[in-house]
This record gives C-alpha cells, structure tokens and sequence, in this order.
C-alpha cells in the first residue's frame, strides 16, 4: 500500500484519532492514517470527476452556439 504524504493536508492521524474517539470510534494512528489516506484519494478523484463532467457539459453547451 502506498501512503500519500501532502503538505496540503490539515488533519493529522492524532487529530482523526481524537475526532474519532470522541464519536466513539477507536482506532490507532495507523489505522487513522490508512482512513486519511483513503479520504484524500476518494476526494481527489471526486473532484477530477466532477471537472471532467462540467467540461464535457461546456464542450457540448459551445457546440450548440
């Protein structure tokens, strides 16, 4: 597994721990990293899908004028 190390990121693994704690959930600063990791990777690509979608939207908008 290949872990993404980014200075954009604004939660560390301690934060998810605690955020998580107090939620209920207990996890370890692996574990917290691995679910960062995955949330990271599952926002990027929703927001590449999104971009694709609004440019295939304005290709064919601009077709039609």
């Amino acid at each position: 597994m290949q872990i993404i190390y980014s200075t954009k990121r604004n939660i560390t693994p301690a934060k998810a721990v605690e955020t998580l704690a107090e939620h209920g959930t207990k996890v370890t600063l692996e574990e917290a990293q691995i679910i960062l990791d995955f949330m990271y990777k599952f926002g990027k690509l929703a927001i590449e899908t999104e971009l694709k979608t609004l440019e295939v939207k304005f290709k064919q908008k601009s077709k039609t004028l």
